[in-house]
């Protein structure tokens, strides 16, 4: 497990801050916050870690210091030390651990104000954005970090904005050495982690990779966040009119930037199929246009560990019969009939003002905590030996799972990953984190990663 004291964490002395939040008083924001201060006021750091107490430096940031100030009086009343040593008692020497109250700092900044996001990012060593949709908010923090060195995790499931990103400042964030990790929510952690860890058990077990594989959602119990719809929003506004930018998010390799990216013919599961190995009814995977993209750069930044030739496709598992068929056809026509109209100036706009859930709303907490996930990968190997593992999550998708995987993101970059291992650049989840993230995730975050056959 990573050594507390590595240079990266030592380097910290060289900016104020750790970590710093920006769009801390968003809805995923505040559940991100939270679960923060929650981690570090009880030094839950390090997974199955031995090590002394540790000092993180965090400060929530935005632009309304109001809303930054009560969302800091919220989640840091003073804790009661008796109370919280009698819970974290050191299993090696019985002596208390008695971590002072966390000094939580206020940052403002705009994402109007490029002198706000640049002064922002060299006070930070891993700046957390939830601040979208981010074709809209997001650039100029992407070119704040990578022009100062600062690392960076975000929630963006917006592929052409993340190409637009990789086109304009990777270069950049290779000089500087920022590493940005674009996609750390459930866009896309559990499918690209979950290919990530069904390829290195593949690998152990036959010595080879599977040269595809199916994800499946089993079940999800959550919905689809206000940010998460006014990113679609966004992105359906940027392509409605733009055949070239259709062009770009209808290519599954959109995010491999190498000179020579592979040119097989990917599975899209667009209407209803059946599944006959399973005996379910197969319909459309909203979160598929970003998950197969990240994994697929996923496998270039590996040097194409999964082969050039590897195949990935996603759907969601119905019922059998006519009851699946059925329901399988209505989120069929559901998904098409969403992307005609958000495609549409007018009918988006009336849907975002009047229908569709805002930006910064959310569900309650016992809604969040009654949500879960269990994601099937399926992986067949050339050679026809099979591996079926899965991937499942204890709490609402969207924003509790979410929330804290945005989080484990950031402190496995600010905690376990050296930057002469992992240097300045576009990463994905799996390139940049692999096994250390799914050893925090399993640790801290409810998400469990089995191989089943």
């Amino acid at each position: 497990m990573p050594n507390s004291t590595s240079t990266d964490h030592q380097a910290s002395q060289k900016r104020d801050f750790d970590i710093i939040l920006y769009g801390a008083t968003s809805f995923v924001g505040k559940l991100t916050a939270e679960y923060l201060v929650k981690l570090l006021r009880r030094n839950a750091l390090f997974p199955n870690d031995k090590l002394p107490p540790q000092k993180i430096s965090f400060a929530i940031a935005g632009r309304n210091q109001e809303k930054l100030k009560a969302l800091k009086d919220k989640i840091s009343p003073p804790i009661d030390d008796e109370k919280l040593a009698n819970e974290h008692q050191s299993q090696e020497d019985n002596q208390p651990i008695l971590p002072d109250n966390l000094n939580i700092e206020i940052v403002l900044a705009d994402s109007h104000d490029p002198k706000s996001l640049e002064s922002m990012a060299k006070k930070a060593r891993v700046i957390i954005s939830t601040v979208g949709p981010y074709l809209t908010f997001g650039e100029g923090l992407i070119k704040a970090c990578a022009e100062n060195g600062t690392d960076y995790v975000d929630l963006t499931g917006e592929a052409i904005f993340i190409k637009d990103m990789m086109t304009r400042y990777q270069d950049a964030a290779k000089k500087s050495g920022a590493r940005i990790v674009n996609s750390c929510g459930f866009d896309s952690i559990p499918s690209d982690l979950g290919v990530y860890f069904t390829q290195k058990h593949a690998k152990a077990k036959f010595n080879q990779p599977c040269s595809e594989i199916h994800m499946r959602v089993k079940g999800a119990k959550g919905g689809l966040s206000g940010g998460t719809i006014a990113s679609m929003a966004a992105i359906f506004g940027e392509v409605g009119h733009d055949k070239a930018r259709r062009r770009q998010l209808a290519n599954p390799y959109l995010l491999n930037d190498d000179a020579n990216a592979p040119r097989i013919r990917q599975t899209k599961l667009n209407k209803p199929q059946y599944d006959i190995e399973h005996n379910r009814w197969l319909a459309p995977f909203v979160m598929e246009s970003i998950n197969s993209r990240i994994v697929h750069r996923s496998n270039q930044l590996q040097g194409y560990a999964y082969g050039r030739d590897f195949c990935y496709d996603e759907a969601v598992w119905m019922k059998d019969g006519v009851e699946g068929q059925l329901m399988s056809l209505g989120m069929s026509a559901g998904i098409v009939a969403f992307a005609m109209v958000m495609s549409n100036n007018t009918s988006r706009k009336f849907l975002s003002d009047h229908i569709l859930p805002k930006s910064g709303s959310g569900p309650s907490k016992s809604d969040r905590d009654e949500g879960y996930f269990d994601l099937r990968f399926f992986g067949n190997t050339k050679q026809g030996a099979t591996i079926t593992t899965k991937v499942t999550g204890n709490k609402d998708p969207g924003y509790g799972s979410t929330s804290m995987m945005l989080a484990q993101s950031a402190l496995c970059l600010a905690l376990d990953i050296d930057k002469n291992d992992v240097m300045g650049g576009f990463w994905t989840p799996a390139s940049a984190l692999g096994d250390k993230l799914i050893q925090r995730l399993e640790s801290f975050a409810g998400i469990e990663f089995e191989v089943i056959t």
